[in-house]
């Protein structure tokens, strides 16, 4: 991924656009919501990009893999 989009203020997952390359600055919420996060690759520092969005739940490209999360959980994903 090239061309990672920062941005002035962190913003979480569920409000960025789709199509864009960003960088994770932060994981919020309980211990187990970011212990989950982590296993499937959200991790502060790794590159991201939104491929697209339905309701509010996204679709993410993490390394290697897309994984699909829900509107709740992109919230706890700051960019």
């Amino acid at each position: 991924m090239t061309g990672v989009q920062t941005c002035a203020l962190p913003i979480s997952l569920s409000m960025a656009s789709i199509g864009e390359n960003f960088l994770i600055k932060k994981i919020n919420g309980k211990e187990e919501v970011r212990r989950f996060l982590e296993n499937l690759g959200f991790v502060a520092g790794t590159e991201i990009s939104l491929i697209s969005e339905i309701s509010g739940n996204v679709i993410v490209q993490v390394k290697d893999s897309r994984v699909a999360i829900s509107k709740e959980m992109a919230q706890k994903i700051i960019i």
